[in-house]
């Protein structure tokens, strides 16, 4: 047993000082929850994992914001009961986190650490083994030719589904005209580690086929369960750890009370992160554009991360096409910019409706990734003595910048995001190359607009000296 203590010991001693070096730690919680003897060893661990500090807060989550300030972390978790974690709550987190200095984008990576009870929360907070992505499973069409393995079963086209075994190429084989107990296998037996998820939903079940009558995914105290066409009832009882996406879901982030389907992944799926709309989505850049950071760029990007990376393109977009829309001004006359992009006021619509209502649970600072697959570039980054340089390579020839899979809604055209290794002054900022490629270089990321042309011989390349903040 004392083995066993110095062991989680070190483990937690290694993380802590992983999150220390990459910028800081910071854990957001209520008085009353931080104070409620269930719920503050969840605090305590996400403390000894990662040397966190603590800022609670008595009235409102905003009231978290000087702290933050002082303390300006690259991660910030909010610890809060499912009764916490409201609507509302995700959407005050989504503004919070980018309040901590002046300009329009993201300060740090942010979670909102939950569980259906606080046993299932400490589950989530001490879990510190990062978990590399091999085997997938969805209900919606997926890029497995970039996955080690896989299936998934159309919502489009009943008995249909894709499979992808190690080391062969994906391939159609016929399916059940009911899915459910199907898609229960796969997390049942399958154990898959990444769930894709689209269709109608609510808070209180999923509907597996979108064009035709299929079963059901429902939950009932904490636990899910799939309900065929027939009445039949699947217990879903998977304890591997995994992330879910329900990227085209409306309404699967939004726990309106202690019977949500987002609990209930946590509970009973072993579910450590997941991503969920809190209102009915229609526009769909929130949610559909993880699949293009973080499984069609395998092993790139934590799930944080590439969550993050979204939301930073998204507000990217709206920054450059539709000027003052971001800071909730309404949208005038479409800039020559927009217009030749195509874009119309309805874009600047969903963007902004996608901004804030998007959540993201979980210890942000857990990594998951997909297993490293196909890449369309290379992303080579390099510093050193106050240089900072990103090297993108073509990997498909002139077809490298296209969309690897359409799939969904808002899909392709996503930026080039690099994560930095600590943050910089932006105001020191001096581009010596790359200039043509209107890149934004922010306090600790670096996104390039995705060209529209791709030159399959130039390796693209932006070089910028900077100051760096702290030692």
């Amino acid at each position: 047993m004392r083995m066993m203590c110095w062991a989680l010991a070190a483990v937690c001693l290694a993380w802590a000082s992983a999150a220390l070096a990459d910028g800081g730690y910071s854990v957001v919680v209520s008085q009353a929850t931080g104070e409620d003897p269930l719920w503050k060893p969840v605090v305590d661990a996400l403390v000894a994992k990662h040397g966190a500090k603590v800022v609670p807060y008595g009235g409102s989550v905003g009231d978290s914001l000087p702290a933050l300030r002082e303390q300006f972390p690259r991660y910030i978790c909010f610890v809060a009961k499912p009764a916490e974690a409201t609507r509302e709550f995700v959407m005050e987190v989504n503004r919070l986190t980018r309040r901590l200095d002046d300009d329009p984008y993201g300060d740090a990576m942010w979670g909102i650490l939950t569980g259906y009870d606080e046993a299932c929360a400490l589950r989530i907070a001490r879990h510190a083994e990062p978990l590399e992505i091999h085997r997938v499973a969805a209900a919606t069409e997926v890029e497995l030719s970039v996955c080690d393995e896989g299936l998934w079963y159309s919502e489009l086209v009943q008995g249909k589904m894709v499979r992808k075994r190690p080391g062969q190429e994906p391939e159609n084989l016929p399916a059940p005209l009911d899915t459910t107990e199907a898609m229960a296998d796969t997390l049942n037996r399958y154990q898959a580690q990444l769930f894709v998820t689209s269709g109608h939903a609510s808070e209180r079940d999923w509907q597996i086929g979108y064009r035709y009558r299929g079963g059901q995914f429902r939950c009932a105290k904490g636990q899910l369960f799939g309900l065929d066409t027939q009445g039949r009832k699947f217990p879903i009882r998977s304890d591997n750890p995994k992330v879910y996406l329900p990227v085209g879901n409306c309404l699967m982030g939004h726990i309106d009370r202690t019977e949500a389907m987002a609990l209930a992944f946590m509970n009973s799926a072993g579910v450590n992160q997941m991503i969920g709309y809190t209102v009915s989505t229609w526009y769909g850049y929130g949610g559909w554009g993880l699949l293009d950071y973080f499984v069609e760029q395998p092993g790139r990007f934590t799930l944080a991360e590439a969550f993050f990376a979204n939301q930073q393109a998204l507000i990217h977009r709206l920054e450059t096409y539709f000027p003052g829309a971001g800071a909730d001004q309404p949208v005038g006359e479409l800039s020559p910019k927009a217009r030749q992009a195509g874009l119309s006021p309805n874009d600047a619509r969903g963007l902004k409706f996608d901004r804030d209502v998007v959540a993201f649970y979980g210890d942000p600072a857990w990594s998951a990734r997909m297993a490293p697959g196909r890449l369309a570039w290379e992303q080579i980054f390099r510093q050193a003595d106050g240089e900072y340089r990103l090297e993108i390579k073509p990997l498909r020839g002139d077809k490298s910048f296209q969309p690897v899979n359409t799939n969904g809604s808002q899909r392709g055209g996503r930026p080039i995001v690099q994560r930095l290794p600590h943050r910089i002054r932006p105001e020191s900022v001096r581009i010596l190359e790359g200039a043509d490629l209107a890149p934004l270089v922010a306090d600790d990321f670096l996104l390039v607009p995705l060209p529209k042309e791709c030159d399959a011989k130039r390796t693209y390349q932006v070089v910028f000296r900077a100051s760096r903040v702290g030692p």
